[in-house]
């Protein structure tokens, strides 16, 4: 088996691209631990299941005591968890931008502080961010703005993790065909719009599936063994200047 004795934690992995990597995770062998604001989604995944706030800082020093108490050491860290909204910017009120920020942002780098001393030599941290950081998106001007940071972590992880033999990567998702394409809080026909539009926008003319990024997931995590400090978009080469 693929990931037999590894030992994962997956924020965020109840649903879509999380869910897609705990899945294969564990058909592959290894035993996962994973969160989500409630843990409803999570009935009969063979994981440890905990219910985590990843805006709250009690919430992620208990995740710590939950992973230490229950897996010990970690091979693999995968920074899943997501919030944004599809607003524009004048719409965008100081509790929207505060929970972006809180969820994308802080909670990705606390998060990361206390668990990295869980991780084992030679193990790994990948983040979900999104092809939203790299170009400008309407409607998801605060969201864009946290995944740019979080890309940013990215970079500074990798440096002060390389003694440790540590790698850290980031995963930026296209459009992805889950249930709430990764926003919360829109309408059906807005969400419709917003999922036709995708695939105008997208060179190869189709959403991606969370099996493609739980792929690229687990080559950061696993088999790109002298990558780290990268940024490995999956998007149907929207992000990368390509018209068809």
């Amino acid at each position: 088996m693929k990931y037999l004795g590894k030992k994962v934690v997956v924020t965020g992995g109840t649903h879509g691209m999380g869910r897609a990597v705990v899945d294969k995770l564990i058909e592959g062998g290894a035993e996962v631990l994973l969160t989500g604001r409630t843990t409803d989604k999570a009935e009969g995944i063979k994981a440890h299941a905990i219910a985590s706030d990843a805006a709250n800082l009690e919430d992620i020093a208990k995740l710590r005591q939950e992973v230490e108490e229950r897996l010990g050491g970690i091979d693999l860290l995968f920074i899943n968890v997501g919030y944004a909204t599809l607003y524009g910017f004048a719409d965008v009120t100081p509790d929207d931008y505060d929970r972006t920020f809180d969820v994308n942002t802080k909670g990705a780098f606390f998060t990361v502080q206390q668990l990295a001393p869980l991780i084992r030599e030679g193990g790994s941290i990948v983040f979900t961010t999104s092809i939203a950081q790299t170009g400008g998106a309407k409607g998801l001007s605060a969201y864009s703005g946290a995944k740019a940071a979080v890309r940013s972590f990215g970079r500074s992880f990798a440096a002060e993790l390389a003694p440790r033999n540590i790698r850290v990567n980031v995963v930026s998702p296209g459009f992805i065909d889950t249930p709430s394409m990764g926003v919360s809080g829109v309408p059906q026909d807005v969400l419709e719009a917003f999922k036709q539009e995708g695939d105008e926008i997208t060179p190869l003319k189709r959403h991606g599936d969370a099996n493609e990024v739980a792929d690229a997931v687990l080559f950061l995590a696993f088999e790109a063994t002298f990558t780290t400090g990268a940024d490995l978009p999956v998007d149907g080469g929207l992000g990368q200047g390509i018209h068809a």
